[in-house]
């Protein structure tokens, strides 16, 4: 007799899960976002990562501008400090290599988005300012220019690019 009535709660519970599962799904909101102040710091270990990072400033901007948000650029307030071997990337000299990246960064700076480099990594790479393309500021420290900006209030996004190991059919 405990067994059935054991079974028999079992049974009710999976059914209730089942019948609940099937009634409630997942809702789109809408979060109240206001005028964003972000700091991004590139520090990435291979400069083809470049591609996939500013991918963290496209999801930024893009549901930002488009409704129901509708923000102007000029409401968002965004700094990229490059100090990683991603510094390349921004380097005239190798504007046949990172041809895309190089493209995408003028587009972001013509919507506001400030691209700083950081002037020990430039010297560690032998850089001079003319080095770079007229979109980049060359600033003292990456270090440095990460803490003013934060210290004014900006958010820091450290993206985080991985090697993508799998297709998203194959693990969907």
């Amino acid at each position: 007799m405990q067994l059935q009535k054991t079974i028999f709660s079992v049974v009710v519970l999976l059914i209730s899960h089942a019948v609940l599962a099937e009634e409630k799904v997942s809702q789109a909101v809408e979060t109240p976002y206001s005028e964003q102040k972000v700091v991004y710091d590139f520090y990435l270990d291979n400069p083809q990562k470049i591609n996939s990072a500013l991918y963290w400033i496209r999801s930024l901007i893009n549901p930002l501008m488009e409704e129901p948000y509708g923000m102007a650029p000029e409401f968002l307030d965004i700094k990229v400090v490059i100090h990683g071997t991603e510094i390349v990337a921004v380097a005239r000299k190798n504007y046949e290599k990172y041809r895309d990246a190089v493209e995408r960064m003028r587009y972001y700076s013509s919507l506001g988005v400030e691209f700083k480099v950081c002037g020990l990594a430039a010297d560690d790479y032998d850089y001079d300012t003319d080095d770079f393309y007229e979109f980049i500021d060359v600033v003292p420290s990456a270090i440095t220019e990460l803490a003013h900006w934060q210290l004014q209030g900006h958010a820091l996004i450290t993206p985080i690019v991985v090697e993508k190991k799998f297709s998203i059919e194959e693990i969907r």
